[in-house]
């Protein structure tokens, strides 16, 4: 692990998606963060020792899915896919599927294997996942005040967490998307899909991979910023209200709330999700895997 010394800055951005502003300022306590995100080897240690069963592998209960087709409940994560054909970027059903069998094994669904990718980030893992591993390694899990203090690297405001160039010198600095989202990816980076973990320069902390490869989970249940409470440890004791106000309004009889997740993956791209920033933030369904969505663990002792 990579001690964060803490500190105030400048969180959250004026100048990208709404959902970022506004900018404010934000204390948090030193903690220690892991390196880089959790890795397949790392999680088969896990499941080998406690013989822990994902979400992804789980028949869903039909109560909590109120008209949900049957073939839905079966034991399944989303994975991307990438069109055949030019599609709107407006309907990400386009490259989106439910895969029957993909889970964190299986990242592309049955007959797919990690067992040649022991160094990339684990995907395919829920809030549950992460929180039951996090608990069997004695570790936390960062908010997303922590999260983003920590990728920003120590460069307080700056657009990326190694400055204000997204390739300084022509240099790729994280796994993203190079080409046109969603149908070409150059990978000019070197990388198509994910990437072992330290592929890419570490930010000014020591940290890798903070940008790019998996988005990241964080504590904080996905509210405006002027609604949320950031600090050390805000998420761990919520304030009345904020896990119901994160329900998705437009999906009212399936109440699953939805934290934040930070980071961007190796599917943002110019052309579509600019996302590869400390500042950026997006909600995701607590029960609710996929194949860009990993995590990585602190310590506040």
């Amino acid at each position: 692990m990579v001690w964060i010394p803490g500190g105030t800055f400048l969180m959250g951005s004026d100048n990208h998606y709404p959902e970022e502003a506004p900018a404010h300022r934000v204390t948090v306590a030193g903690f220690w963060m892991d390196r880089h995100t959790v890795t397949n080897q790392e999680f088969a240690l896990f499941v080998k020792k406690t013989g822990y069963v994902t979400v992804a592998e789980r028949d869903l209960n039909a109560a909590d899915y109120p008209g949900a087709k049957a073939e839905m409940l079966a034991p399944a994560s989303t994975v991307f896919q990438q069109p055949q054909r030019p599609v709107a970027l407006d309907n990400p059903y386009e490259w989106w599927i439910y895969v029957r069998g993909a889970d964190w094994l299986h990242p592309r669904g049955p007959g797919s294997s990690v067992k040649r990718q022991p160094r990339h980030p684990v995907v395919h893992v829920a809030w549950e996942d992460i929180e039951t591993y996090a608990e069997w390694v004695g570790k936390d899990l960062p908010t997303e005040a922590e999260w983003e203090f920590a990728a920003r690297g120590g460069l307080d405001g700056a657009t990326y967490e190694w400055g204000q160039d997204l390739t300084p010198d022509g240099r790729w600095m994280a796994n993203t998307w190079q080409g046109q989202f969603p149908m070409k990816n150059t990978g000019e980076d070197g990388h198509r899909g994910t990437a072992p973990v330290g592929c890419y320069p570490p930010n000014g902390y020591g940290l890798v991979d903070m940008t790019g490869n998996v988005w990241e989970w964080t504590t904080d249940w996905y509210q405006a910023h002027t609604q949320n409470a950031h600090s050390c440890c805000a998420s761990e004791n919520p304030r009345g209200g904020l896990r119901a106000a994160s329900i998705d309004p437009s999906m009212p009889d399936i109440p699953i709330p939805r934290r934040v997740m930070k980071g961007g993956s190796h599917l943002c791209s110019p052309n579509y999700c600019r996302r590869y920033r400390p500042a950026a933030r997006m909600p995701q369904p607590v029960d609710t895997s996929t194949s860009h969505l990993g995590f990585r663990c602190i310590s506040r002792g």
